[in-house]
């Protein structure tokens, strides 16, 4: 009797959770279609520092410059919370070490989507789930052999929530996939990357994901000062350089580096997938051995990164499919480990100034600014006491 008692307490809970289950994708499937891209310009949203705003003012500092499009390497719920109607679309992200138990459960992924994304979605515009990070081309041969199933259970975890069409899966790439990358005719993949990248390109290509690349011109130059000219890597007038094989010419390391990824998908019969730039930025400090680290050089790469995006054009290789970037970072963050380049990426700085001038607003006005204001306020203050004299 107490066996038969406890089964219907058992089968209660497991049709409650199927009711709290059915409201939940009813509720997300009435949600109208979104798009992971809103324009061509976003940044990422790198929290690893303990002198942050917080997230509720970097919304407000998002929203006052305009910016409608964020990346995320979590899935942290007062972030999450704090974006909630604030028209930001946002990627999350699952980080590196829970790939090994998305993998090998759906379930754990289906509880992982339950948990981070349905509680918040929609108010909060959650466009993207990236999946790991830089995970191919990586000594890690383990956590390349369960990218794809991990891909994969989050997808299908989305779509048993009706969320499929709505939040895109992804998996962003470091330029450590590819074998070759110039000129950016010859872009190809490592051979020993392709048994890991192929299974991934498929799935991607039959669930319309774009190719995310984390694309950096500033560790080209660092990694070959003698060889790159800096103005090139910067957008800055340059002779540029010519692709024989396809006759075109390109004057920035940017598009070129864009191209490389387009031929590199070629190669393998992946012609007609999109190509996003998931991360890219220009260190404004570094240590004596990076070369080109420097304040000026972030804000010349910056300011003209951001005026090449908001073109709104393709590259040479693909001049209908318009470039989109993510700019590395929102942020200096102070925690990061490894050279000081790593803590200086940064747009702004942690109290909310901007780092440098590329035509943002801070929270609190810049240091020029404020001089600028108190010059005003005495030159004011003299014409008057002239008038009064």
């Amino acid at each position: 009797m107490e066996d038969c008692t406890m089964k219907k307490e058992g089968m209660k809970i497991q049709i409650e959770e199927w009711k709290a289950w059915k409201k939940d994708t009813l509720r997300l499937r009435k949600v109208s279609m979104v798009h992971a891209f809103t324009g061509t310009y976003g940044v990422n949203y790198g929290r690893i520092a303990d002198n942050l705003p917080s997230p509720e003012r970097v919304v407000t500092l998002l929203r006052m410059n305009k910016i409608k499009n964020v990346r995320i390497y979590d899935a942290d719920h007062g972030v999450l919370s704090a974006f909630n109607n604030s028209g930001v679309g946002i990627i999350i992200g699952i980080p590196n070490e829970f790939l090994m138990e998305m993998s090998i459960s759906q379930d754990r992924a289906l509880d992982w989507v339950r948990q981070n994304v349905v509680p918040f979605f929609p108010g909060t515009l959650i466009t993207g789930i990236a999946v790991g990070n830089e995970i191919l081309g990586q000594p890690d041969q383990e956590l390349a052999e369960v990218l794809y199933p991990a891909v994969r259970n989050v997808y299908t975890a989305l779509s048993w929530l009706g969320l499929s069409r709505r939040i895109e899966v992804s998996s962003p790439h470091s330029e450590a996939v590819f074998a070759i990358t110039y000129p950016p005719s010859a872009g190809a993949f490592k051979e020993n990357v392709l048994p890991f990248m192929m299974p991934l390109l498929r799935f991607f290509s039959e669930i319309g994901t774009p190719f995310y690349i984390n694309a950096y011109p500033f560790l080209a130059y660092k990694s070959d000062p003698e060889h790159i000219d800096i103005s090139y890597a910067l957008f800055a007038p340059n002779s540029g350089i010519y692709d024989s094989r396809t006759r075109l010419h390109y004057d920035n390391m940017f598009d070129a580096q864009i191209d490389a990824a387009y031929a590199a998908l070629d190669k393998v019969g992946f012609n007609r997938m999109e190509v996003i730039v998931s991360e890219t930025g220009w260190a404004s400090r570094g240590d004596e051995n990076e070369a080109g680290a420097n304040l000026t050089n972030a804000r010349t790469y910056n300011r003209n990164l951001r005026k090449r995006l908001l073109k709104r054009k393709g590259t040479p290789y693909r001049p209908r499919m318009v470039a989109k970037g993510y700019v590395f970072a929102l942020f200096n963050e102070n925690m990061k480990p490894g050279p000081t380049s790593e803590r200086n990426f940064g747009l702004f700085r942690p109290d909310g100034h901007i780092a440098y001038d590329i035509g943002f607003t801070g929270l609190v006005p810049s240091s020029a600014s404020t001089r600028l204001g108190s010059f005003k306020f005495i030159g004011l203050l003299g014409a008057m006491l002239i008038l009064i004299l």
